[in-house]
């Protein structure tokens, strides 16, 4: 069963960068594409960023694309997001979810996604 953990989360002044982390735990993570979400309050979940099980291929939606960056570090097991010229509509829970297929044309549609961590905070406020 894989488990997975966010951290990183926080509140940031606009213009600021945030690093979200997302690590597994039990199981290896380089069999799993991962995707990022995150959901502002009283929206819907938005997929943002899709990373390949290598890395080799990333993906990201229109509304974080040139200020979001997502890598990953299979040997530690963990994924990031790094988040630069933060925006107050960029406020949510951001959440990462594995799935074993590629990225692939469903790769922000939740429902394609098995293992979902807990969400972590992220408000860009002054």
């Amino acid at each position: 069963q894989l488990r997975l953990v966010e951290s990183g989360g926080g509140l940031v002044q606009p213009g600021g960068s945030l690093r979200l982390s997302c690590t597994a735990s039990d199981v290896t993570l380089d069999e799993y594409a991962i995707g990022w979400f995150r959901q502002a309050p009283g929206r819907e979940r938005e997929g943002i960023s899709c990373i390949s099980k290598s890395g080799g291929s990333t993906n990201y939606a229109d509304s974080v694309k040139d200020r979001f960056t997502v890598s990953r570090n299979n040997a530690k097991k963990t994924v990031y997001l790094q988040m630069n010229s933060l925006k107050p509509e960029d406020t949510a829970v951001y959440y990462c979810a594995a799935r074993p297929t590629t990225c692939g044309t469903t790769r922000y549609l939740s429902n394609y996604y098995n293992y979902w961590g807990q969400g972590t905070q992220v408000t860009v406020s002054s």
